[in-house]
């Protein structure tokens, strides 16, 4: 990959600036997925929509190998009547229990939040030298105009 090459001439010009910003990259890049995930984000989808692949399909079918029956519509389900005193007009409809979605059932098996959040992370990698390559140098500039680091 031509982003290799690129990355290792990047930290020999740049040493500890190139590994800050990387770090730097990384952690904003864990973070926003952790928040992410801990918000019930579907982030299998998420990346499949921008073009990376994601989590393997295979929790939509049901331990049998049967495919997952069909969503009705709650507005096709009416209310039951409890009692006398309290009835629900059976117009109601009735909600429906929330579906989790695949990285919710991910992060509840996989040791948490955080664990998916870096698995995640280096599935990104491939996205994070990019922008590794795009930051340093304007960043390594105004270091050294700012007299933190030597020029470089």
């Amino acid at each position: 990959m031509a982003f290799t090459g690129r990355f290792r001439e990047l930290m020999k010009k740049y040493g500890k600036v190139a590994v800050g910003v990387h770090f730097s990259v990384s952690a904003a890049s864990i973070t926003g997925l952790y928040v992410a995930i801990k918000n019930n984000v579907d982030v299998a989808s998420v990346l499949e929509r921008v073009g990376l692949p994601g989590v393997s399909k295979e929790g939509d079918e049901a331990a049998d190998g049967a495919p997952a029956p069909a969503h009705s519509d709650p507005a096709d389900r009416t209310a039951i009547i409890l009692d006398d005193d309290y009835a629900v007009p059976a117009s109601v409809p009735v909600d429906q229990p929330k579906k989790n979605n695949r990285t919710a059932d991910l992060a509840a098996s996989s040791g948490g939040a955080l664990a998916l959040a870096v698995l995640c992370n280096k599935a990104l990698f491939p996205v994070r030298v990019p922008i590794t390559i795009a930051l340093t140098p304007p960043i390594a500039r105004f270091l050294a105009r700012r007299n933190i680091i030597k020029t470089v």
